[in-house]
């Protein structure tokens, strides 16, 4: 295991696309590992290898850093039920004050399986596109969880792993312009035309912002974030 090393969290969304090109900005050799979870959305997994051909051959120095790509099944989440990400039903507020799109454990689970795989990699930063400012109010994408999950992590694996948060104190605004620092329009490009994120796996509806169905929480977001963007822009 070495410092310049990194595992990115890559679901093939617009959040984990821009951390995966912060993390090739950064690190000498960089991985990624992706998930199956039974998502109703899972028409993100179909765009990875798009967006990582594309990175390969729009950028030779991150081309070059990038490393294999991992796939693993979680199905237990789909298994365990009782939410809009992985079930047909409204998306809604819980009651217990959450959004039904909140998989309990999701990202614990995704942590966990990253450091597995990390383990075995030699790899040192685990990579993930969580967000306090622009969220849902999901207790697993909070600062202090993933603190203290590193903590549990580097104890139960008796190692020095560092997770990565960079979009953690950025809104969705502040991610479309952090990609286009790192990568200029080109890559800004490849965010709208590749990366998904609409929760319902919309990819017939193209707006200026990307493919989704235009009205769900996390088209919203990023509807709003670009909006943002774009009347900031010189």
């Amino acid at each position: 295991m070495t410092d310049h090393t990194a595992l990115v969290l890559f679901s093939g969304g617009q959040d984990s696309t821009t951390c995966l090109a912060w993390a090739l900005d950064r690190f000498d050799h960089v991985e990624t590992v992706g998930f199956h979870y039974g998502q109703r959305h899972a028409v993100e997994l179909e765009t990875r290898p798009k967006i990582l051909a594309r990175l390969r051959a729009g950028n030779p120095l991150w081309g070059e850093r990038l490393g294999d790509d991992h796939m693993l099944r979680l199905d237990l989440l789909k298994e365990i039920g009782g939410t809009s990400l992985t079930e047909d039903t409204a998306i809604e507020m819980g009651k217990t004050g959450l959004p039904t799109t909140f998989v309990p454990g999701r990202n614990l689970l995704f942590f966990t399986a990253a450091a597995a795989v990390a383990y075995r990699r030699g790899l040192k930063h685990l990579v993930g596109g969580m967000c306090e400012t622009d969220y849902s109010g999901y207790p697993d994408c909070r600062d202090d969880t993933l603190k203290s999950l590193q903590v549990t992590l580097n104890l139960g694996m008796e190692t020095r792993f560092v997770i990565e948060t960079p979009l953690m104190w950025l809104d969705k605004a502040a991610t479309f312009a952090t990609a286009q620092a790192l990568g200029g329009d080109a890559f800004l490009d490849l965010i709208i035309e590749e990366t998904h994120t609409c929760y319902l796996g919309d990819r017939t509806h193209r707006h200026a912002w990307g493919y989704g169905c235009g009205t769900c929480p996390a088209c919203e977001l990023r509807a709003n974030g670009w909006a943002k963007f774009t009347a900031a822009a010189p």
